[in-house]
């Protein structure tokens, strides 16, 4: 059977992002946090915005692919609060990757940066979200970072 997405996505996150934490070499790969300071969230299905405390945990792989585990909630326009859990991995070539480090504007195509999500709330007028996944498709700047989010069908 082959997952079918939304055709478009049904909302777009650009969130905004703190430097990175660098932890150093774990047993796990080399780990980082980068927090999530806010942004926006601007859709057809979901308006509204991301609020401060979230955060973005990695670690490089050894391959040096980037697993990514971020929670974080969102806020609607209506004042409906969602919790977003979203795992997902970032890699490329070395060049190109170090240039989104540097946080150059590098064209997405370029790289792979794909997410997971699940969504909770309590909500009802949003409790659509509690039953489905989602797959975002990012793109990292410099400080921020851009989700196009699609609904698995």
């Amino acid at each position: 059977m082959t997952a079918i997405l939304s055709d478009r996505p049904i909302f777009t996150i650009n969130a905004e992002l703190a430097g990175i934490l660098d932890l150093g070499a774990t047993p796990y790969g080399h780990r980082r946090i980068i927090d999530i300071l806010g942004g926006t969230v601007r859709g057809d299905k979901l308006t509204g915005r991301v609020l401060p405390g979230g955060a973005d945990w990695q670690f490089i792989r050894a391959d040096g692919a980037a697993d990514i585990q971020a929670r974080y909630t969102i806020e609607t326009d209506a004042g409906a609060r969602i919790l977003v859990s979203s795992e997902g991995l970032r890699h490329g070539p070395k060049e190109v990757l170090d240039r989104v480090m540097r946080g150059e504007t590098v064209d997405p195509a370029l790289y792979y940066f794909r997410t997971v999500m699940r969504f909770e709330t309590s909500d009802p007028a949003v409790a659509w979200m509690n039953r489905i996944l989602a797959i975002a498709r990012g793109q990292r700047e410099a400080r921020a970072v851009q989700l196009d989010v699609f609904e698995v069908l």
